[in-house]
C-alpha cells in the first residue's frame, strides 16, 4: 500500500479552471461534436414512461433527447422535446386519446427510422463531412453504431454543432443539420448572401 502524504492546503488558493480549447472549425475532426456513450453515458428514458412526466424531467434536466428503451433496456427510439411538445399532445387527444395515457412510446422516433453512421468510417470524418452527409436529411440527430460490436455507440447533435461552432442560431429551437448548412454558407459567402436577399 502506497502511503500518500497530507499537507496544508492553505498556500493553494486559486482555481484551476479548463483549459482554454480554440474554436472549432468544420475542419475539424468530426468526433470534436459526438457524443461517446463509452466516456458519457446515454440518457435514456423508458418507452412506457408517460409523456407528460418524461417532458417535465427533460425540461427540469435541460435536455432536448433522449435515448429510448424497452424493459430488456433494448433501444428502440429517440424522443426529443420537441415530439413531446403540448402540440404534439394536442394533435394526439384530437385523434381521440386520453392524455394521461400518452406514453414515450406514442411519440418517440422509432429505431427503424432513424440514420445511422458508421463509427469507423465517422473516426476519418470531418465536421464538415457529417453537416454535407446530413443536409437535406431533415434530421437534428444521428446515431452512431458500431458495426463491429453491434452498438450504438453514440448520437451526433445538430445544436451542439451549432454550440460548438459558435454559430448564431437560436439556442432555443431545435436545429437541424440544413439550417447550419445554410448559416455556415452565409458566413463563408457573405457577399452572396447580400444578393440573394436584395
Amino acid at each position: 500500500m502506497k502511503h500518500l502524504q497530507l499537507f496544508r492546503a492553505n498556500n493553494a488558493n486559486h482555481l484551476a479552471r479548463p483549459v482554454a480549447m480554440g474554436a472549432l472549425s468544420t475542419r475539424d475532426s468530426a468526433l470534436e461534436v459526438f457524443t461517446d456513450f463509452h466516456t458519457s453515458p446515454a440518457l435514456i428514458v423508458n418507452a412506457s414512461l408517460s409523456a407528460l412526466q418524461a417532458e417535465s424531467m427533460m425540461k427540469t434536466a435541460h435536455v432536448r433527447l433522449k435515448i429510448v428503451v424497452d424493459k430488456g433496456e433494448r433501444v428502440v427510439g429517440v424522443v426529443s422535446l420537441d415530439d413531446l411538445s403540448n402540440q404534439e399532445v394536442i394533435k394526439r387527444i384530437s385523434q381521440g386519446f386520453d392524455r394521461s395515457e400518452l406514453k414515450v412510446a406514442d411519440f418517440m422516433r422509432p429505431l427503424s427510422a432513424l440514420k445511422a453512421f458508421s463509427w469507423s468510417e465517422l473516426q476519418d470524418a470531418s465536421i464538415q463531412d457529417v453537416i454535407d452527409s446530413l443536409e437535406h436529411s431533415g434530421q437534428q440527430h444521428c446515431l452512431v453504431v458500431d458495426r463491429k460490436e453491434q452498438e450504438i455507440r453514440g448520437i451526433i447533435s445538430a445544436s451542439d454543432i451549432a454550440r460548438k461552432l459558435k454559430l448564431p442560431i437560436d439556442i432555443h429551437s431545435e436545429s437541424n443539420f440544413a439550417r447550419i448548412s445554410h448559416v455556415i454558407y452565409q458566413q463563408i459567402n457573405p457577399q452572396r448572401s447580400l444578393v440573394n436577399s436584395a
